[in-house]
């Protein structure tokens, strides 16, 4: 897993939104963006920002995703590869791919409380599919596909994991068993369902060039 040099609180500030890379430390007091509000990192601040160029915009497009999904640009326009060659429209197939991610999966179905903190749990084999360790953060999840801890991190982590939180929401394609607290991918997400303050239009501008 790459490790970026800004901080992870920089990069929601350059977005203009927070992207929720640091869990439960977004939803508090200490994020910055609500402390300053969506002020872009440096000394000039809003200061520097000029009218965005097409490009910059479709840049941006692409940057955030990038960004919310933590994935490197290499991987990233391999997605996009894949998704021109399936049935269908490119964006939708674009954010299907990202959306079945492992890591995308374990964050949104309440097992980590962030993307940063699913990849660590893959990367050290603390998550099974299908009742087998996987330690890939990319790994592409299929309809039927049952996701869970491990049992030794499900003792420690059971009574602090992010579905308990009152105000978590589970996408209606992902079924969560909190007893067991297992997760099955029960269909493809709608288009509501996907990752909101993406514009793949651009995204795809920005690769059409």
């Amino acid at each position: 897993m790459r490790i970026t040099l800004d901080t992870k609180c920089r990069l929601c500030r350059t977005e203009g939104q927070k992207l929720f890379l640091k869990g439960a430390r977004c939803l508090s007091a200490k994020c910055p963006i609500e402390k300053k509000g969506a002020v872009p990192p440096g000394m000039h601040g809003i200061k520097s920002m000029k009218k965005p160029t097409d490009y910059g915009l479709q840049l941006r497009a692409k940057q955030k995703a990038k960004r919310i999904f933590g994935i490197q640009e290499t991987q990233f326009r391999n997605y996009y590869e894949l998704a021109k060659k399936q049935k269908g429209l490119v964006g939708d197939n674009l954010m299907n791919y990202l959306q079945h991610r492992l890591d995308n999966v374990v964050y949104v179905s309440g097992l980590a409380a962030s993307r940063t903190q699913a990849k660590q749990l893959i990367s050290h084999k603390h998550v099974l599919v299908n009742n087998l360790p996987i330690n890939i953060s990319s790994y592409n999840l299929k309809i039927g596909d049952v996701i869970t801890l491990a049992k030794d991190t499900l003792q420690k982590t059971q009574e602090n994991l992010h579905f308990q939180d009152k105000d978590f929401k589970l996408p209606d394609w992902l079924d969560l068993d909190k007893n067991k607290s297992t997760v099955k991918i029960i269909s493809i997400p709608e288009k509501n369902e996907i990752e909101s303050g993406i514009n793949t239009n651009l995204i795809i501008e920005y690769y059409s060039r």
